[in-house]
């Protein structure tokens, strides 16, 4: 059975809208795009290439797929597993591409991503990606949360724990504080939360 990791780039106030640059994703008059640029030190650098050179396919929201679509194969030197993984693509609207090997996944997302996990492969790896994490946090299928926690507040923008939420369980299993004050945390799902 394989794993769902959600790695994100998210600050204290729990936004993971458009960390990489600000034309990333402006939807909804986001005008921060590109946070995380002020931050990076060696040790981030070195905790992100663990997990980019680890095995993995991944799982993708058709929007995330589309920006890094024609990027990823201009820039193989410093992502190769990135163009060698499976990219399998929650979209209602693509079909094919020429960033191969991908599989686009139409109708039931839950329960197609759910026979993904039951097959034999390397862990499944969601960046970005916001409305199709809402939908796997929903219905129970993120494993693991792989948070890269940066000292700001945004005020606006997409949130990784939105609205539908559900009530679960955590153990800290890795965390880091890097230089430059990004805590990265490994958090894997432990069941139920307990109450009183």
């Amino acid at each position: 059975m394989r794993s769902i990791i959600v790695l994100e780039h998210i600050s204290l106030d729990g936004i993971i809208q458009a960390p990489g640059g600000p034309e990333e994703d402006t939807s909804g008059g986001f005008a921060h795009g590109g946070w995380i640029s002020s931050y990076s030190d060696e040790m981030l650098e070195t905790l992100l290439r663990k997990q980019m050179n680890s095995p993995f396919d991944l799982l993708l929201g058709r929007t995330t797929f589309e920006i890094w679509e024609p990027y990823w194969p201009q820039h193989a030197a410093i992502w190769p597993n990135v163009n060698r993984a499976t990219k399998y693509v929650a979209s209602n609207t693509r079909t094919s591409s020429n960033w191969q090997p991908s599989v686009f996944l139409s109708g039931d997302i839950v329960e197609k991503v759910a026979t993904i996990k039951q097959q034999q492969g390397p862990d499944l790896h969601v960046w970005g990606s916001g409305n199709l994490i809402q939908t796997l946090i929903k219905h129970e299928l993120v494993d693991t949360f792989w948070l890269m926690i940066y000292p700001l507040t945004l005020g606006e923008g997409k949130r990784l724990f939105a609205d539908g939420t559900i009530p679960a369980a955590f153990k800290v299993t890795e965390s880091k504080v890097t230089p430059t004050g990004i805590i990265v945390v490994n958090y894997e799902r432990t069941g139920a939360i307990t109450t009183v």
